[in-house]
């Protein structure tokens, strides 16, 4: 996001809050939309879920001081990692070797030969 983006919200907006990873969020004040400006990279995964709701309009309650103790099943953030070197590759895939073991269910095209 620039600088003047950055700016402009800043001016036509009012600072609504700000979550655990830094990411602070606005509402404009004539036409009430709602916009983040993302601490770093700008990933939209990093929008804890009670944030994502008050940015898609699910409610209109910013999460302000809302408890927001987490879960012992509940994960904290991973960040998307495809398109990265990191990315999940199965064996097989032609980024980790490109051979992978045949199975039953294996496709065998037809051959006018045979």
């Amino acid at each position: 996001m620039s600088f003047l983006t950055k700016l402009k919200i800043k001016l036509s907006s009012v600072k609504i809050g700000q979550d655990e990873f830094g990411n602070q969020y606005f509402q404009g004040k004539k036409d009430k939309k709602r916009f983040v400006i993302y601490n770093g990279i700008a990933e939209p995964s990093k929008i804890p879920a009670n944030w994502h709701g008050w940015m898609h309009y699910t409610t209109n309650k910013a999460p302000i001081n809302m408890n927001t103790n987490r879960q012992a099943w509940q994960k904290s953030h991973f960040p998307n990692l495809t398109g990265t070197s990191n990315a999940y590759t199965p064996k097989g895939h032609l980024n980790n070797g490109g051979i992978r073991s045949k199975v039953s269910s294996d496709y065998e095209a037809w051959n006018p030969e045979n």
